[in-house]
């Protein structure tokens, strides 16, 4: 296409200069002056995609924290900007921050929330040796990281690198588009020629006339709505997909996905709102209603950074002071409220505390895809507190 425009612009420019300094003919300046600016118009709205995708590696890119804990050797923590972290250095992450670098967790426990990386809204419960993501926000612990993988080797490096790929990667449309435009190219250079040769050889003209004609024949034939349909589909798709948070990877499978009779889903972010929320509560016992049950766990969990914390503190409007507040790190949180020891728990707490919770409305409960939590007050079980994840 790019061939077929320069030889039609080249052509009607020498041609009309010609004929401004003499030669018999017509001026194609209007012509060319057309052509030049839709072309132009064509290569600015595929500037301008390009341009608004690239902002989604701008956006990822704001993932990683400015800066770091770094452990020194001296026992001392020191904050140092990420350029100067490197493999097998230790850093102190402290709840609620982002985790600088991919890395190892060599001590703490807690649960770290990476639906920004992975798109699963469920937080992922992390121990001693587990893995952590760079760009992923830390629970409710305070986690010591040994870092594996800084700046081009990190896994966000790598979405970065990918989205990259994608926005060079050309669609079936575009393949198809420069085939047509491969063909079209000889079909108006051989019509071009064709036409030159028929007017000044066999039908006997001057050569004035035939060129005009051959000039003719070159602007007419070359592909205008071509140089501005195929940027005008890239951009309107990439427009798409950013308004609704998606990454293409891959045009061609993308233009394929039209063709899709099911979709199967493994990640309950994909599906759900991203967030949590109460959604039923089951009573276990008679001396404490509902509302108060409801008002000691959000009152504790108030206290707590925990996002599965946050959705129980909402569920209910009134508060109350709560002393002595602790989190438990991957199994919930307690304090005092009232008087009484109030936990809000997880079913692993239980589990170690050898404390029996079946009941068939859980288990009916989480066949629907929803988790349990557990309220204890004083030490005995009140109350579960069921959400969609």
């Amino acid at each position: 296409m790019m061939t077929l425009i320069s030889v039609a612009i080249a052509t009607a420019y020498i041609y009309s200069s010609a004929v401004v300094f003499g030669l018999n003919g017509m001026i194609f300046y209007w012509e060319l002056a057309s052509l030049i600016d839709i072309m132009l118009l064509g290569h600015w709205i595929e500037m301008k995609s390009l341009m608004s995708a690239s902002r989604s590696l701008e956006e990822l890119a704001k993932l990683m924290p400015s800066d770091a804990h770094k452990l020194m050797p001296d026992g001392s923590v020191k904050d140092v900007p990420l350029s100067e972290l490197e493999i097998n250095d230790k850093v102190l992450i402290k709840p609620g921050e982002k985790i600088p670098s991919d890395g190892v967790i060599l001590e703490g426990d807690s649960s770290v929330d990476e639906a920004m990386l992975t798109g699963e809204s469920t937080l992922v419960s992390k121990k001693t040796g587990a893995k952590v993501i760079g760009g992923s926000v830390n629970g409710e612990g305070s986690l010591i990281l040994e870092v594996k993988g800084t700046g081009k080797d990190s896994f966000l490096s790598q979405v970065i690198d990918l989205v990259k790929q994608a926005q060079q990667s050309k669609s079936k449309t575009q393949d198809l588009a420069n085939t047509a435009a491969r063909w079209l190219t000889i079909v108006a250079l051989s019509a071009g020629a064709i036409t030159f040769f028929v007017w000044l050889v066999l039908v006997g003209k001057d050569l004035a006339f035939a060129i005009e004609r051959a000039v003719t024949v070159m602007v007419i034939t070359c592909p205008h709505a071509l140089g501005l349909a195929v940027p005008l589909v890239v951009a309107v798709t990439t427009a798409l997909a950013a308004k609704n948070g998606l990454l293409i990877r891959n045009r061609v499978a993308f233009e394929g996905a039209r063709k899709l009779q099911a979709i199967i889903f493994d990640k309950t972010g994909t599906i759900t709102e991203g967030h949590f929320g109460v959604t039923d509560t089951l009573v276990l016992s008679k001396d404490m209603d509902e509302e108060t049950l409801r008002k000691y766990a959000a009152s504790v969990d108030a206290k707590s950074e925990h996002p599965i914390a946050k959705a129980i503190a909402i569920s209910s409007e009134k508060k109350l002071t709560v002393e002595d507040f602790n989190s438990i790190p991957g199994k919930g949180a307690e304090g005092r409220v009232n008087g009484k020891d109030v936990k809000v728990v997880s079913p692993g707490f239980l589990r170690e505390q050898n404390v029996d919770f079946t009941d068939k409305r859980i288990e009916l409960l989480q066949a629907q895809g929803k988790t349990v939590v557990f309220v204890l007050v004083d030490g005995k079980l009140k109350e579960r507190l069921l959400w969609p994840t």
